[in-house]
């Protein structure tokens, strides 16, 4: 069975970590299997919303396998490792469906930039969240120090990353980095999910676009997609199809 399960449940898909043995933590063939599933998705016109899940209540996901990057060389690390995951969580990040990742037990490190890659998160009352990378001597190498900057305030980032604090479900949703806190998140981000179905597709996506455009979130490819969609549906673009085709001089009319 794959580390990286992919459900489909109607018009959403799940997104379920499933290396529990090891508390979820992320092994290259993960990343990959992650990769796949996010190119997949992005594709399907059916699709509508996506959940990121795990199958342990112990650990959503407590980072990278120690053992999976504990003997790389330098170049290996920096080359493979990091780069490897940044184009997974990036890919995750803007994806042009809304997702939500459901937090339980722990998401630490690794585990909390993959979840703050999602648009949402929601979490058990039990849950725990830290960047505890120096406590092994490594630094955060997922987006610890860029996306989740502009999640949590200045000072508790640093108390993450600097003094390896532990923050709580209540403390998380204080500072708006969850949005929901309840015994069965998965319920919950269900439930979320569901009013996503009734909005219109197109209108969530180009939202999506939009807010990422103003957040920095890859904001140029945002910018481009946006005057690239407006501009597909216009008259003047079916009339400049239609010239090349022709091999003729194309007559625009400004529509």
């Amino acid at each position: 069975m794959s580390d990286v399960l992919l459900l489909r449940h109607g018009e959403m898909a799940e997104l379920r970590l499933h290396n529990p043995a090891k508390l979820n933590a992320l092994t290259v063939p993960m990343l990959q299997a992650l990769g796949r599933h996010l190119e997949a998705l992005d594709r399907d016109a059916g699709l509508r919303v996506v959940l990121l899940t795990a199958s342990s209540a112990k650990a959503f996901c407590t980072g990278a396998d120690i053992g999976a990057w504990g003997e790389l060389t330098p170049a290996e690390f920096a080359r493979v490792w990091v780069r490897e995951g940044h184009r997974v969580f990036d890919r995750l990040a803007r994806l042009s469906k809304p997702t939500i990742a459901v937090l339980e037990g722990f998401a630490f490190g690794g585990g909390l930039e993959l979840a703050a890659a999602c648009d949402m998160r929601v979490m058990s009352p039990r849950a725990t969240i830290a960047m505890p990378e120096t406590g092994v001597g490594v630094v955060p190498g997922w987006s610890g120090t860029q996306r989740l900057a502009r999640l949590l305030p200045e000072p508790v980032l640093k108390e993450m990353v600097l003094f390896g604090r532990r923050i709580s479900a209540e403390r998380a949703l204080a500072l708006g980095f969850v949005a929901e806190v309840g015994d069965d998140p998965a319920a919950m981000a269900m439930e979320i999910a569901e009013r996503i179905l009734t909005t219109s597709p197109r209108a969530t996506e180009i939202a999506k676009y939009m807010l990422h455009a103003a957040l920095g979130e890859d904001a140029a490819a945002m910018i481009e997609a946006l005057g690239s969609g407006f501009i597909a549906s216009s008259a003047d673009k079916a009339e400049g199809v239609a010239a090349f085709r022709a091999k003729r001089k194309p007559d625009f009319g400004g529509h």
